[in-house]
């Protein structure tokens, strides 16, 4: 195991979670524009000026409120998408300066994007107030066992830091940092299962920020320590709370929708009534993950996961579940579409027709 892979066993809290989508991920519109934007970490463009900041970033579990403010907006246009971030901070400083090294070493913050919502073949990308970046491509989430890209680069990737202050002196008080991004659609369709961009569509998306608490050496910036020498725990402040210390559940993320409308102009999106039926075939895929814990074997009947019905909007479903020598497939037909999805043993989604 790398080493990259081993700490988020340690600090993600990798063990099975029964967290439930009782909240709705959150949901951001992202607009269309023509022009390519001046990547400066500065958004002074017009057209960054009009577009909606999301809402303020939450603890990652979705209960606390972070001490920090982060927010975030995006826009599109035929080549790129971008991002841009604005992070509250009074001691702005970062140490990391290779490229795809364990950026939330230092304060960073992070995209994740499914562009599928399948869970598997995803994206991570971290930067930190130096500009330095990692971006990485996994195949699974760690709970599943699969490679992890780490070699895997944005090509043409711009990036840029603004600092609202003085970067690594503590000498005095600063304000913010804010990061602008550009991420070619070349690179971001690969996964997606089509080489088409997604107008007036979604993708899962979610953003994170990593927050330590600092001490000084010789007014040198460094993750604080307790009395015992073991670093404080960082925080995690997300767009989409994720309810679990853990980023790599892709299933809870948020929904961007890409409008084909020029920024500016109002655009309504509901999250469809069919990714209801996805959060609770994860529901059931956490179950039978927790009764193989228990009983070293999967469930054979949906009777044994408490399964063999449920009810979404008035309307009640039944799934069936396919039992093969590899694991298990639930199936599921939408009340509201037709559409037949399913889920698998390692918590791979699919829309079947």
């Amino acid at each position: 195991m790398n080493i990259h892979k081993a700490f988020l066993f340690l600090v993600c809290g990798l063990t099975f979670s029964g967290y439930a989508q009782n909240v709705p991920p959150r949901s951001y519109v992202a607009h269309h524009i023509e022009a390519p934007l001046l990547i400066d970490g500065k958004a002074d463009e017009q057209v960054w000026k009009e577009a909606a900041f999301s809402e303020p970033f939450i603890d990652i579990e979705g209960e606390k409120i972070p001490k920090y403010k982060t927010h975030v907006k995006m826009l599109w246009d035929d080549q790129n998408l971008y991002f841009y971030a604005e992070l509250e901070e009074p001691h702005i400083w970062a140490t990391l300066k290779q490229r795809d090294t364990v950026i939330f070493y230092n304060n960073d913050f992070e995209i994740f994007i499914d562009p599928d919502g399948d869970t598997h073949n995803y994206y991570e990308f971290e930067m930190n107030a130096l500009n330095t970046v990692w971006d990485l491509l996994l195949v699974k989430p760690y709970r599943e066992s699969a490679p992890v890209l780490d070699s895997w680069d944005i090509q043409d990737l711009q990036t840029a830091v603004s600092i609202n202050g003085t970067l690594n002196d503590p000498s005095d008080t600063d304000t913010s940092w804010s990061v602008e991004i550009a991420m070619p659609w070349s690179v971001l369709v690969e996964a997606s299962g089509s080489n088409e961009l997604p107008v007036d569509n979604f993708w899962r998306i979610n953003f994170s920020r990593v927050n330590w608490d600092f001490e000084l050496d010789e007014n040198r910036y460094s993750r604080a320590k307790d009395a015992s020498g073991k670093y404080l725990p960082e925080y995690n402040w997300v767009w989409s709370p994720q309810g679990i210390i853990n980023m790599h559940e892709p299933e809870h993320w948020g929904y961007v929708y890409f409008s084909s409308n020029p920024v500016g102009e109002t655009e309504d999106f509901s999250i469809p009534r069919d990714e209801k039926i996805r959060w609770k075939l994860y529901e059931l895929y956490r179950k039978q993950k927790a009764y193989y814990a228990a009983h070293n074997s999967w469930a054979k009947d949906l009777n044994d996961l408490d399964a063999e019905s449920f009810q979404i909007e008035g309307k009640t479903l039944k799934p069936r579940m396919d039992n093969h020598e590899m694991g298990w497939t639930i199936f599921v037909e939408s009340p509201f579409t037709d559409a037949v999805y399913s889920i698998r043993e390692d918590g791979k989604y699919s829309k079947m027709n």
